[in-house]
């Protein structure tokens, strides 16, 4: 029987939050997770403007409150000037985990070469990780295929609910003494 777990997933985008188009990278990143986790889960979605406290205020919240073992961002992580989901995200967390930023920009350069513009990251704060992925729906799914081989094997790590994927979508990796018996 697997786990039922809870995943924050924020949007962070001051047109969306004011309702002026419909959010569509975090149904994309939602959708995402459906195909993907074997686990009963369940989605605590917050819209939030580009604003560093408002974005480090749901982080906080989504973690430390509803004990999100993963929570998602998509959105503000590009150069202009109110892109600050990475600050905000650096700024609660306890650990960066630069290897989830530097593979997300490898795989959407295969795409677009304005990928290295892009300054997605991730960290973990307590007994959660955090991921910051892009705006467009077609890049969160480049970004998430490619990093969430390793998603499961860290919540691992941080002690967090046991995920488990359908290979067929994306295959995790965990080491085999991290691996549950089959049966």
């Amino acid at each position: 029987m697997t786990q039922r777990v809870q995943i924050g997933i924020v949007t962070v985008s001051d047109r969306a939050s004011r309702g002026e188009y419909e959010d569509q990278g975090g149904p994309a990143i939602k959708d995402w997770l459906d195909k993907a986790l074997i686990n009963e889960w369940e989605a605590v979605t917050r819209l939030v403007p580009d604003e560093q406290d408002q974005v480090e205020a749901a982080l906080k919240e989504l973690t430390d409150e509803q004990q999100c073992c993963l929570i998602v961002t998509t959105g503000g992580t590009g150069p202009a000037r109110r892109d600050i989901t990475p600050e905000a995200t650096e700024a609660v967390c306890d650990k960066v985990l630069d290897g989830f930023g530097e593979q997300m920009r490898a795989v959407s350069l295969q795409y677009v070469p304005t990928a290295i513009l892009s300054r997605q990251m991730a960290g973990i704060r307590g007994g959660s990780l955090l991921i910051n992925l892009p705006g467009k729906p077609s890049a969160i799914a480049d970004c998430l295929d490619a990093v969430f081989p390793a998603v499961p094997y860290c919540i691992d790590l941080i002690e967090g609910p046991y995920l488990e994927t359908r290979d067929e979508m994306v295959k995790a990796f965990r080491p085999k003494h991290a691996q549950k018996p089959a049966g």
